[in-house]
C-alpha cells in the first residue's frame, strides 16, 4: 500500500532503529534518562530556548502549554481551523477550563489586527479573561499553509502589549522552516512556548517536544505527570527523535516537491473542483461531479493507494519519507487514468 493518509504512518528507518537500540536509558520521571535529557537539551538549543520537555504526543504538548499559560475561566485566541480547537477532543475546556475566541483567518493564518480586536476588556467582569494566543505553523486543515514570520512578530508585539502569552503549535514547523529557509532561532525569540512533533515529517515513531523557559518547563513537567505522560525508559524513543533532528529535517524538501507534482496532476482533472494552495507536504482538494470524496478514496484504495476523506467533498494527501519517487509516479498515473 502507498499510504498518503498522514505523515504519522512512517516507520523508523534502519539507521533510526539502530540508534534506538544503542540508546543509554534510565528513569525519565526521576530525570535520569540520559538520552531523553540529551534530546531535550538539543531541541532547546536548536531554538535558543531555555528548556524542553519530551512528551508522547503533540496533543499533549499543546494541552500542557495551554494548562500552564492559563487559569480556569481564561480565554484562548486562535484561528477557527486550529488543531488545538478542531482535533484535540475539546481539551481546552476539559483540561484547562478555558473558552476559545475563534478567528476566521486566511488559510488558517490570523493577523495582529485580528488578535488585537479579539482581546476582551480586562475590566469587564462579564467577559472571559484573554490570556493566550495560539498559532499553528504549518496549518494542517488549510493544506499545510505557512505563516509569514513578520506577521508572527507583529502578533508577538500585540501579545506583549496586552500581557498575553503566545504559543506555537509547530507540529509541522520544520516543513515551514525548510520551505521558507527560516532559522529555528527566529522562532525561539517570538514565542513563549513551542510544540514540535517528531512523529510526523521527521519520521520518529513517537514523541513531541515542548519548549519554553526554565520556569515554564518546570510547571509543564508537573502537568505532564498529572496528564499521565510521565514515561520511564523513554530514551529508546528519544534516540529516534535525536536521529530525526540530525538527519531528517532538510529532506522535507523532497516531500514538498512530491506534493507539487501531485497537485499538477490533479489540476488537469475535471472532477477536481478546487485545490488548496500546496506550500509544503499536504494536498487537500475538492471533488465535484458524480464522485464523492469517499468514492474517490475507495477507488484509489482499490489501486493500493490510501488517502483520507476529511469531508464529504474533500480529500487529503500527506507526503512523507516513506513515499518514494516511484510511488508518487504510480499515484500520478492512477489519477491520470481516472
Amino acid at each position: 500500500m502507498i499510504d498518503f493518509r498522514s505523515d504519522t504512518v512512517t516507520k523508523p528507518t534502519p539507521e533510526m532503529l539502530a540508534a534506538m537500540m544503542q540508546a543509554t536509558v534510565g528513569d525519565d520521571v526521576f530525570g535520569e534518562d540520559f538520552t531523553v535529557n540529551e534530546l531535550e537539551n538539543k531541541a532547546a538549543n536548536l531554538f535558543g530556548m531555555e528548556a524542553a520537555l519530551f512528551c508522547p504526543s503533540g496533543t499533549m504538548t499543546n494541552q500542557i502549554a495551554i494548562k500552564v499559560h492559563t487559569q480556569p475561566g481564561d480565554e484562548v485566541i486562535c484561528d477557527e481551523l486550529s488543531h488545538i480547537y478542531q482535533y484535540e477532543g475539546g481539551g481546552i475546556a476539559f483540561n484547562s477550563g478555558c473558552s476559545t475566541h475563534l478567528i476566521k483567518g486566511n488559510g488558517g493564518r490570523i493577523t495582529a489586527e485580528q488578535v488585537l480586536q479579539s482581546i476582551n476588556n480586562p475590566n469587564d467582569i462579564h467577559k472571559a479573561n484573554s490570556k493566550l494566543v495560539s498559532l499553528e505553523n504549518t496549518i494542517n486543515r488549510a493544506g499545510g499553509s505557512c505563516y509569514n514570520i513578520l506577521e508572527m512578530e507583529a502578533i508577538q508585539k500585540v501579545c506583549i502589549s496586552n500581557n498575553l502569552a503566545l504559543h506555537l503549535d509547530g507540529a509541522r514547523l520544520f516543513n515551514a522552516i525548510v520551505k521558507n529557509n527560516e532559522s529555528t532561532l527566529q522562532y525561539g525569540t517570538i514565542f513563549n512556548s513551542i510544540s514540535i512533533c517528531l512523529s510526523k515529517g521527521l519520521g520518529a515513531p513517537i514523541g513531541s517536544i515542548l519548549l519554553g523557559s526554565t520556569t515554564f518547563i518546570k510547571k509543564a513537567r508537573r502537568v505532564r505527570k498529572v496528564f499521565g505522560g510521565g514515561m520511564r525508559q523513554a530514551g529508546f524513543l528519544a534516540a529516534a527523535g535525536i536521529y530525526a533532528l540530525d538527519h531528517h529535517i532538510q529532506r522535507l524538501a523532497i516531500d514538498h516537491t512530491h506534493a507539487k507534482q501531485i497537485e499538477a496532476a490533479l489540476e488537469k482533472k475535471d472532477f477536481v473542483k478546487n485545490i488548496l494552495p500546496v506550500e509544503t507536504n499536504i494536498v487537500i482538494f475538492e471533488i465535484s461531479g458524480n464522485l464523492t470524496a469517499a468514492n474517490f478514496v475507495e477507488r484509489m484504495k482499490n489501486k493500493n493507494i490510501l488517502m483520507f476523506a476529511i469531508s464529504p467533498t474533500h480529500v487529503r494527501m500527506v507526503l512523507h519519507l516513506d513515499i518514494t519517487e516511484a510511488m508518487v509516479q504510480q499515484t500520478i498515473d492512477a489519477i491520470e487514468k481516472m
